[in-house]
């Protein structure tokens, strides 16, 4: 089982959604489709990819 850690390596911007989409086996893309289509149409907010972005630590 992977854990969850912003991977240095394919991120985008913090490496929240890569790390998100490698700890449930999907695709970097997939996973970053469903964040933009979680925070436009159910109002997720940008807040909880900046809390993700602070508490997930960096991959060593």
């Amino acid at each position: 089982m992977n854990t969850l850690v912003r991977p240095r390596r394919g991120r985008m911007i913090a490496g929240v959604c890569a790390g998100l989409a490698r700890r449930f086996g999907i695709s970097p893309l997939a996973m970053r489709v469903i964040a933009v289509v979680l925070v436009a149409v159910f109002g997720l907010s940008l807040w909880a990819y900046v809390l993700l972005w602070i508490v997930m630590p960096t991959e060593r």
